[in-house]
């Protein structure tokens, strides 16, 4: 564990220097120490760390529940429904699509649709922090959309989990389906109407009590969520949903936050141990594919944006590049497959399609102006520019 931490430190660490995000340095410390590369090898077995991985995708889901408020769905309104939901039926089915084409399968289809489909909300706000854009007026979109993705996931991986556990029957398949709908939905109601009663019951003075309390309730919801054939981070999600609206809320968002970076470290290292390097070049065609999918969706979703809110071409370009990555949740979508027995390319496929975008997303948000050029009206822009820029 040591070792995992210090060789995920010092990538981050050299990353950082070239403004590169953290998590896919995590993965590529995971493949570099692993079994499946030669040199120094950490683990010989990536099960070793399963439960602590287990626990840092809890506590990743449980942080972004505490950020995500249902109040901000109101006050987005109906424009931030419409351009969220313009992104996800792009990319989304652009998702599906591929994924079919690839034949791979059904299940392994509707894996890729979320995969290809859904955005990495940690990258795209050290995107938007890093470049110095959270004042823009194209960053509230972003983040309505990103709000959008979340409601949507949870729905998403509700729906998923009975498909993925291999259902006997359609019967059997609506059961397991309607359990898992009714225990999110007391999760929900929960969250709605129980958090004064909750907010009693966690309040406390005492920071180590505070810990202690919410670590309990998250891990447990989440354990007792499997049973209901709800994923295990969703039922964290919705914990966090709960616990931040409680007048604790702010002091858990800031007490789990070192807790979120250092076990969800250990989740993408230990995603990176699983992958065998060379399954890679197995799936390099399809992770390209995908990956010129995923930027002209987003170019589409980011034109689409910007005839909502009225934007012109830089807004256009920056909202499109920023919310290009992919991350935690094509991981999520990875563990899922994996335990499912799906298709054995996946893995190193979504590692592949998550490493090559992770990088290529904050890298392309720097130079969104190249982007902002060639779309509708930004030539007509620059010379406008231009010409203001003359001195009379």
């Amino acid at each position: 564990m040591g070792g995992a931490f210090l060789a995920a430190a010092v990538l981050a660490r050299v990353g950082g220097r070239i403004g590169l995000p953290t998590i896919p340095l995590f993965i590529l410390a995971g493949i570099l120490l692993g079994p499946h590369t030669p040199g120094v090898v950490l683990l010989d077995d990536p099960h070793d760390l399963e439960m602590l991985s287990a626990l840092g995708l809890v506590l990743l889901l449980f942080y972004l529940g505490l950020e995500f408020h249902l109040d901000d769905l109101k006050k987005g309104g109906r424009k931030m429904a419409l351009a969220g939901g313009t992104y996800l039926a792009l990319n989304v089915g652009a998702g599906l699509g591929f994924g079919f084409a690839l034949g791979w399968g059904t299940s392994e289809a509707l894996v890729l649709a979320g995969v290809l489909g859904i955005s990495s909300s940690a990258i795209v706000t050290k995107v938007l922090v890093d470049l110095g854009r959270i004042g823009n007026p194209e960053t509230r979109p972003i983040l309505g959309i990103i709000v959008v993705e979340d409601v949507f996931l949870a729905l998403y991986l509700a729906a998923l989990q009975p498909i993925l556990s291999g259902a006997d029957s359609l019967g059997a398949a609506v059961l397991d389906g309607g359990k898992a709908f009714g225990f999110l939905l007391l999760l929900a109601l929960m969250a709605r109407f129980g958090t004064k009663l909750v907010g009693k019951l966690m309040n406390t003075k005492d920071d180590e009590l505070l810990v202690i309390s919410f670590l309990g309730v998250a891990v447990f919801v989440a354990g007792v969520s499997e049973w209901f054939g709800v994923a295990d981070a969703i039922g964290a999600f919705m914990v966090g949903l709960m616990l931040g609206s409680t007048t604790s809320g702010t002091r858990i968002l800031k007490l789990v936050h070192p807790l979120r970076d250092a076990f969800g470290a250990i989740f993408f290292f230990a995603f990176g141990l699983s992958i065998n390097p060379g399954d890679l070049p197995s799936v390099l065609w399809p992770v390209l594919a995908a990956v010129a999918v995923t930027v002209l969706m987003n170019v589409f979703a980011g034109m689409a944006t910007a005839k909502i809110y009225a934007f012109g071409p830089k807004a256009t370009a920056n909202v499109s590049t920023t919310l290009l990555a992919r991350g935690e949740f094509a991981l999520i979508l990875a563990t899922m497959a994996a335990g499912a027995g799906l298709d054995e390319r996946l893995s190193p496929f979504i590692a592949g399609y998550v490493l090559l975008l992770a990088v290529l997303s904050p890298l392309a948000a720097g130079r969104s102006h190249w982007l902002a050029r060639i779309l509708p009206g930004g030539r007509t822009r620059d010379k406008e520019t231009e010409k203001e820029a003359v001195p009379v």
